[in-house]
């Protein structure tokens, strides 16, 4: 029997704030005040994104040749957990400690600077290194900061990258290669992804409005999320995984949601958990037309009895490569204050779409609580282009 693996501290930034406190008080209230419009990111019109403010942590000058906006978002969530991986590191030795983390963008940004300034000077600036933008990395930088020695990936792949890095650090830890893994994902806005998913129709500078018949689309966020991954017991326990691929096309979802479906019961099943033990469902919700159709017949088929739910998108914008590690921090965050994140938009359902259990932002905080609390659990979902879907089941260890 595998032995079971823990989630221990977390390291939080995104269009809600920096920090667990500050994200958690904002997330639960249904806070979309970080959601702002933008010109310049579009090559027509404005973008409404999530876009985090504040300063940021600086990369040492020592390794400014991984120097990017990506890079420094990914170490402001770091020094939120530094001690407990410093002590992890002094434990079981620089060897035994890995870094899997989810990116799409990386350093993009920083490459469309570079490009942008050539074409108007004729040569790349001084300061621009390739290893910037390149999509792994993340990882390799956080491993040269710590000086740790142990396995250092990214995972990309679209949406579902920081929730399949989930899976891919507890082999690790199951496999023996490793003792603790820093784990999560982290995005950063930039015009190649926003264009492109404007290419597809997808995006809208409305306020992206889930599971809405008036949904038009999504709105890009950056952020980052980051825990360590034990076999030591801590307060919640990473209980289930489901990974698929439908491979139903390119970019579109599956239109029944089978290997949404898929991923959710295999999920389940790794976690030995029936369905009706879920008391909060945190949505793929990225109010596209086919997305929301998709998810919501799949969750219906799930969970027939209903469970609650929402998309917490609206609060953040999308965050891409950050998403799946973003949004099981919420999960964990509202098992911590016992209170579940509001399901922000119209309240005007789509009634070709079934009924979900969506938690309203106008309900008392004593009426949005976990219905069981004899052990909260609960599930999260990530879906991406290519028909990878992957469900997350943390609970508390009790």
């Amino acid at each position: 029997m595998n032995k079971p693996c823990y989630l221990s501290g977390l390291g939080i930034i995104n269009a809600l704030g920096s920090g667990a406190s500050e994200v958690s008080t904002k997330l639960l209230t249904g806070d979309t005040s970080g959601m702002v419009l933008e010109d310049g990111l579009l090559l027509t019109g404005r973008a409404r994104i999530g876009r985090v403010q504040g300063p940021l942590e600086v990369v040492p000058t020592q390794l400014q040749h991984f120097n990017s906006r990506n890079n420094q978002l990914l170490l402001t969530a770091f020094v939120q957990i530094e001690s407990l991986v410093k002590a992890a590191i002094n434990r079981y030795g620089q060897s035994r400690i890995g870094i899997v983390l989810g990116s799409s963008t990386s350093g993009i940004a920083e490459g469309e600077a570079a490009i942008a300034a050539q074409h108007h000077t004729g040569s790349m600036p001084a300061e621009y290194c390739y290893t910037q933008q390149e999509i792994g990395s993340a990882a390799v930088f956080l491993a040269h900061f710590l000086k740790v020695s142990g396995p250092a990936y990214t995972v990309s792949n679209a949406c579902t990258s920081s929730a399949k890095a989930f899976q891919s650090a507890r082999n690790l830890l199951r496999h023996g290669i490793c003792d603790a893994v820093i784990v999560g994902g982290v995005d950063t806005l930039c015009r190649t992804t926003i264009n492109g998913f404007a290419s597809l129709e997808s995006i809208t500078a409305e306020h992206t409005n889930p599971m809405s018949i008036n949904r038009r689309g999504i709105n890009i966020g950056e952020g980052a999320a980051l825990f360590l991954l034990t076999q030591q017991p801590s307060e919640i326990v990473l209980l289930g995984i489901g990974e698929t691929s439908d491979a139903y096309h390119m970019s579109a979802p599956h239109p029944e949601g089978r290997g949404a479906e898929q991923a959710m019961r295999l999920a389940l099943q790794d976690a030995e958990v029936e369905a009706d033990a879920i008391g909060y469902l945190n949505l793929h919700a990225t109010a596209t037309i086919k997305n929301d159709e998709m998810e919501s017949l799949a969750v219906a088929r799930v969970f027939p009895n209903g469970v609650p739910c929402s998309g917490t998108k609206p609060l953040t914008g999308h965050t891409l490569g950050a998403a799946g590690a973003t949004e099981l921090a919420f999960c964990v965050l509202a098992m911590q204050a016992n209170q579940l994140p509001p399901h922000v938009w119209d309240e005007q359902a789509d009634p070709s779409l079934p009924c979900l259990k969506l938690i309203g932002k106008t309900q008392k905080l004593m009426e949005r609580t976990f219905i069981d609390n004899s052990r909260r659990i609960c599930m999260t979902n990530s879906f991406a282009f290519g028909g990878s879907n992957t469900s997350l089941v943390i609970g508390e260890n009790r």
